[in-house]
């Protein structure tokens, strides 16, 4: 057995490594934005939003406050507003189905596929109304929702797609860069997210000049031109020091995104023999069109609360996202959703648990982490 004396701390995430390298970059360009004293939608800002397009193959890239805010702000630009419906997953961080919430409209949760975690397209049809807008599809954990099914959908329905691609950068569906597909795209630049800026920040991508030119007028207070007014937006800038170190970051992605899934594979070959012996380990999947950048490296197991407990016990960091689908959560109670209503999301938030992830991991360290899983499972 693994003493816990001869094992060192093995975070979840640990961004300090990172900063470590990149440190004397980052210094410079922040010293460059501090001598200019051009902190609001400047040059960097301007720069970062023509490459983050370039890199996701869309035309146009606008820089706001967060990612929650680009959800927020996608769905205005694409007409989403009080009286419509938006179809999403259960199983996803809060900002998805709030963002819609915000606009007045109502979340419509379809079930997740069993496999990838992600909304199951195969179900989305059943759920439109007169009243749908929009499908909101989440890229969950970095691995591409199937968007062709989506795609065909709201052309034959005439509704507008808007991908949650938080946790995705970088991530391909049959060879196509996520968050350039759909209407618009949605991208979170939270410190712990594959591309990561010091505080928060977002972006939306999109391809239609519309969606763009709307979006630009909603982060400035609704503003065509300073101080005239034309829609109530609201204030939602991505700063300048932000952009900065977040293009001296994206030089360094594509890298770190092939670290992830040198990291993922290993933990598959170390976990894949036990799965084999104990039917009540579950190892994420990759679909055959997928690209998966591997936000997180997410396992099921009905034993998940104790194999937490383990894992901190010998001082391995874990986490759970998320311990409550959407439906269930008491702020959407008005939505009349219960128990039972989506078993697949549910039966996820009892068995999810992500192991440490982020590209400066070590092979040793996934090693350590697979012997006390192993340890515990066997």
């Amino acid at each position: 057995m693994t003493q816990v004396s001869d094992i060192h701390s093995i975070p979840s995430f640990n961004l300090l490594r990172q900063n470590d390298e990149l440190r004397e970059q980052l210094l410079d360009v922040l010293s460059g934005v501090i001598d200019k004293g051009l902190f609001i939608l400047g040059e960097n800002v301007k720069a970062l939003e023509i490459e983050i397009a370039e890199y996701c193959d869309a035309k146009f890239g606008i820089g706001c406050a967060s990612g929650s805010d680009a959800l927020y702000l996608a769905l205005l630009a694409c007409g989403v507003g009080p009286g419509d419906e938006v179809i999403t997953t259960p199983f996803t961080f809060f900002a998805t189905a709030g963002s819609i919430e915000r606009t007045g409209a109502r979340p419509v949760f379809v079930d997740i596929e069993p496999d990838t975690l992600n909304i199951d397209p195969l179900k989305i049809e059943e759920k439109i109304t007169a009243h749908t807008k929009a499908i909101m599809p989440v890229h969950l954990y970095g691995c591409p929702v199937d968007m062709d099914t989506i795609v065909e959908i709201s052309n034959n329905h005439g509704l507008k797609v808007i991908e949650d691609a938080a946790q995705a950068l970088g991530a391909k569906y049959k060879n196509k860069k996520i968050a350039g597909i759909g209407d618009a795209g949605c991208i979170s630049f939270f410190p712990t997210k594959n591309l990561g800026a010091f505080g928060d920040g977002g972006m939306v991508v999109t391809n239609d000049p519309e969606i763009a030119e709307k979006v630009r007028m909603l982060r400035v207070h609704g503003a065509e031109k300073k101080y005239f007014h034309s829609a109530l937006g609201c204030n939602s800038r991505l700063d300048e020091l932000q952009a900065a170190v977040l293009r001296i970051k994206l030089n360094y992605l594509d890298t770190w995104a092939e670290r992830r899934r040198a990291i993922a594979k290993l933990y598959k070959e170390f976990l894949s023999q036990l799965q084999k012996i104990k039917n009540y380990l579950k190892l994420p999947e990759e679909p055959d069109y997928a690209y998966h950048v591997y936000h997180q490296y997410t396992i099921q197991t009905e034993k998940r609360n104790d194999l937490q407990m383990f894992l901190k016990e010998r001082r391995i960091g874990s986490v759970i996202y998320y311990p409550q689908p959407m439906h269930l959560q008491k702020v959407f109670a008005p939505l009349g959703y219960n128990q039972g209503d989506f078993p697949y999301a549910e039966h996820a938030t009892n068995q999810v648990l992500s192991l440490p992830m982020f590209p400066e991991l070590t092979d040793e360290e996934v090693r350590q982490v697979v012997d006390i899983v192993s340890e515990f499972l066997r």
